[in-house]
């Protein structure tokens, strides 16, 4: 079986990459098509056999400023040929499903999100009005493609129930929950004789993400906090953070793995599709404190951590005086957190594809 993975923009690491390198181990003779590649922002492409990119690729300051041009994306993604594939997966939360394939590839995406500026997050995207008046043409335009888009796959995987949710929303379209893998091997190693010390925030550093709740709060009760993270809004939240925050760019999993397990908790302030890191902290035996809403109600319980009901400050203050670590049991809390391993995305992965392609052939 030939297969390609089709990915938005490989520019950068998140749990969106712990997917296609999972999809990699599966399908490791798989090449990854995607719109740019940004080669040292993104070395772990680098295990892909082939890396293929759009025309985009030749200008160089649009490999880290694609949204300058999400009304060029689509057109790139249908030039794509894939006549040669048996099996398309694409990984997209914007255009890779877009792609056009022939009646007998059969093309499976993995869904993300549906658009979320277009769609779930969009009030929160053009919350300026002069942005929302000026964009309106552009995004009625891809809201348009969008809606043909995503009825290109013929079968849909969402991340979470809350995706699931989205996608008959947005999409009026079925899809069944597979839930992202970690590596359980590396975060739930040595839960024991860890000195907690700080409070902790992964995250990639933009704007939706809320990281701003988080450092608020801690410099309003002068609590020890640690940010691990890159991203567009770093120099708004290095200005506002107080001498009991550090921030840390990029670190290695074996960092990020003894940063978790000398955490107090995990802060999450933002709303997730998933929230693969609050998977990692509970692997790691930490609890986590995070907003009551998306992917977050799919991963936390009260034996595992706190759900905060509002989105604030005030709230967060509020959870984090209360909050008592000592009352956790940290082997608990990672037993929770099996269900999201690596093993389990595989088997769970593999069926589906199995299933699918026999339909497939029972269609022609």
């Amino acid at each position: 079986m030939k297969v390609a993975i089709v990915y938005d923009r490989v520019n950068k690491w998140g749990g969106a990459e712990r997917v296609l390198l999972s999809l990699h181990e599966i399908f490791p003779d798989a090449s990854l098509y995607t719109s740019v590649y940004d080669e040292e922002k993104a070395k772990w492409a680098k295990v892909f056999p082939i890396v293929k990119t759009t025309y985009l690729q030749k200008f160089k300051f649009l490999r880290s400023r694609h949204e300058l041009i999400p009304f060029l994306l689509p057109v790139f993604f249908e030039a794509y040929d894939f006549s040669d594939y048996d099996l398309v997966i694409s990984v997209t939360s914007e255009f890779a499903k877009g792609i056009i394939t022939k009646p007998n590839t059969l093309h499976i995406c993995y869904c993300l999100t549906p658009v979320r500026y277009l769609w779930s997050g969009y009030e929160t995207y053009f919350e300026n009005f002069f942005l929302r008046l000026i964009s309106k043409p552009v995004v009625n335009y891809l809201r348009f493609w969008d809606l043909i888009a995503k009825d290109r796959p013929d079968f849909l995987i969402s991340v979470s129930h809350t995706v699931k949710d989205r996608i008959e929303r947005y999409y009026n379209r079925e899809s069944i929950v597979i839930y992202p893998p970690i590596k359980t091997d590396l975060f739930n190693k040595s839960l024991t004789n860890f000195k907690k010390k700080f409070f902790l925030v992964v995250s990639r550093l933009v704007r939706y993400k809320r990281v701003d709740i988080a450092i608020l709060a801690c410099n309003k009760l002068n609590f020890p906090l640690i940010v691990v993270g890159t991203g567009s809004d770093y120099r708004r939240l290095k200005k506002m953070a107080g001498n009991n925050v550090k921030f840390l760019s990029y670190v290695s999993e074996e960092t990020l793995c003894d940063l978790y397990k000398k955490a107090y908790a995990l802060i999450f302030p933002g709303e997730e599709d998933f929230g693969l890191v609050i998977a990692e902290a509970q692997l790691s035996g930490t609890p986590v404190i995070a907003y009551g809403k998306g992917g977050a109600l799919e991963i936390v319980n009260e034996k595992t951590g706190v759900l905060v009901e509002q989105q604030s400050v005030e709230a967060f203050c509020k959870a984090l005086e209360e909050f008592d670590y000592k009352k956790y049991d940290g082997e608990k809390i990672a037993m929770n957190a099996q269900k999201f391993s690596e093993n389990r995305f595989r088997k769970e992965f593999l069926s589906f594809v199995k299933k699918c392609y026999s339909k497939k052939i029972l269609q022609f």
